[in-house]
């Protein structure tokens, strides 16, 4: 197991060791949340001292001192609250297109192309999105994706 000297020292308040008993002694909390408020206590380094090394507090929950690690820098960098919580998935970012952009992609896609073009291309529809102030930026996958969602059809 490998040891992370620790320069996060963590000093916890009595509110916050009651909160974090708390959190332990409620029914239903997720196992994660439980382990993060579990590593704040045994690593609670009291007024004085710099309290157990990471690697005596993973081997004491039988988790890896990773993760006591970047639980006591959370809290220290960021408070009880984010140490809790966790880093938050950043999962997908947020769409480009809800539902009202949509519209306006599917109504100029359905419209007349401009002068001189047989049709409308994915990267004049994007183009002409950015024209429209619909969006700031987009690509033409992005327009490929929600073009394929609907069910209209141009011909």
């Amino acid at each position: 197991m490998r040891n992370y000297n620790s320069k996060y020292v963590v000093r916890l308040t009595e509110q916050e060791r009651e909160d974090l008993h708390g959190i332990l002694s409620r029914g239903k909390v997720a196992a994660g949340k439980r382990r993060r408020a579990q590593v704040l206590l045994k690593a609670d380094a009291g007024r004085v001292g710099s309290g157990p090394t990471d690697a005596d507090i993973a081997e004491s929950l039988d988790i890896g001192s990773i993760t006591v690690h970047r639980v006591r820098k959370a809290y220290v960098e960021e408070g009880l609250a984010a140490a809790i919580e966790g880093k938050r998935n950043a999962g997908h970012p947020p769409r480009k297109l809800d539902g009202a952009k949509e519209a306006v992609l599917v109504a100029t896609a359905c419209s007349p192309p401009p002068a001189g073009k047989a049709r409308w291309t994915l990267r004049m529809l994007a183009d002409k999105l950015v024209e429209l102030e619909v969006v700031d930026t987009i690509g033409k996958d992005c327009v490929a994706d929600a073009l394929k969602k609907t069910r209209s059809s141009r011909g």
